[in-house]
């Protein structure tokens, strides 16, 4: 089939990559005939949601016909009153993926800069792109955002900053008290753009990022229903920022962009702290269990408090990535994230998820082995 057409796209589209989410289980069911298939590639919450919200939703269903309420006034007034902000400072999306594109469509003129780390969250890269923006990237240190490093490529073009905290796809959490410093130093004219879609699975003390909203109005906080809630199928997420930050996202995103569905979810979600403790906790367990098992394979692997683990290999991540696949095991390799093409993050599943992963992994290692000591 023929390829070019005659109506060119935009020249910010050339070379632009297309994301590549992680391999669906029935694909890999399909292609292998494999009965058993567990995926850890999209740091899916392995639990599922509240039952709240899965009650939520058969209700809501109910009402499927009729169009949703376009800013969701009753989620964001609930979200407004367990973080201590006001309404007008909340904005829900289509996940916080599409406040992403909000920010750089409303924000980022053909030649602004945008800072962000060289191995972080993809989609930050690519909005930017799109709207003519130019990405500086600043290397990570031992797989965490270099905020000194990140400070200094500030300029006059800055227009904004990303910072994924934990970072996807290291889980590696930036230091408290250099994060204020950080944000207390961007310019005021330059957007703050904190991603903290992992931050309910943190353990250690964390800055206290929206009490700084009222001091920094550049400042911008992500958050999501995607991980820790499981409602990565209904897409919502959910950001705090300045009321004037918000109603510049309004004039920008799409009529109807989160469903009935979706907010009715979320808002139950809201209400079982229970299932969201629960799931911290096992996944805290299970993700240090991982961790262990992964270093005494002699791995090198990112001290993580996100959902998910990133394991450095000597070999190239993709040759883990297919034995892994064939034998049922689906994660993703640094190739296919934009990162080291010598790393693999993997996401912590249930116990007995992670069972077989080792399993399969230990079945697998020595021959990856061998074949690096015959190359």
């Amino acid at each position: 089939m023929d390829t070019v057409h005659p109506v060119e796209p935009r020249p910010q589209l050339r070379g632009l990559g297309v994301y590549a989410p992680g391999m669906p289980i029935e694909e890999v069911a399909r292609r292998y005939g494999l009965k058993r298939i567990v995926k850890l590639a999209s740091n899916e919450n392995p639990y599922g949601c509240s039952h709240k919200a899965t009650d939520a939703v058969v209700r809501e269903m109910t009402r499927a016909s009729l169009y949703p309420e376009s800013l969701g006034p009753e989620l964001v007034q609930k979200l407004a009153q367990k973080a201590g902000v006001r309404a007008e400072q909340v904005l829900i999306g289509n996940g916080s993926d599409e406040i992403i594109r909000m920010l750089s469509r409303a924000y980022v003129h053909p030649g602004d800069e945008v800072v962000m780390a060289d191995i972080t969250f993809p989609r930050y890269q690519t909005n930017v792109r799109i709207e003519g923006g130019r990405v500086v990237a600043v290397p990570l240190r031992e797989g965490v955002h270099d905020l000194a490093a990140m400070k200094a490529a500030i300029c006059d073009k800055t227009r904004m900053v990303f910072v994924c905290n934990p970072n996807n796809p290291t889980g590696t959490v930036v230091d408290k008290k250099a994060l204020l410093e950080f944000i207390r130093a961007v310019p005021e004219h330059v957007l703050l753009v904190l991603d903290e879609a992992y931050i309910e699975y943190v353990e250690q003390e964390m800055l206290d990022s929206i009490a700084l909203l009222q001091e920094h109005p550049n400042l911008v906080i992500l958050r999501t229903f995607s991980k820790i809630y499981g409602l990565a199928g209904l897409r919502i997420g959910y950001g705090f920022m300045h009321p004037a930050v918000v109603q510049s996202l309004i004039q920008v995103k799409d009529a109807f962009n989160t469903s009935r569905l979706a907010q009715a979810a979320a808002l139950a979600s809201l209400e079982d702290d229970e299932f969201v403790e629960n799931c911290r906790n096992q996944n805290a367990q299970e993700r240090e269990r991982l961790t262990k098992a992964l270093r005494s394979f002699g791995l090198e692997v990112y001290p993580s408090e996100a959902n998910f683990v990133m394991a450095l290999v000597e070999e190239d991540g993709m040759d883990w990535f297919n034995a892994l696949l064939k034998r049922g095991v689906v994660i993703r390799c640094g190739a296919q994230l934009e990162a080291n093409p010598h790393t693999l993050r993997i996401s912590v599943g249930t116990p007995e998820e992670n069972d077989f992963l080792l399993t399969v992994l230990q079945e697998v290692l020595p021959d990856l082995r061998k074949e690096t000591m015959q190359g």
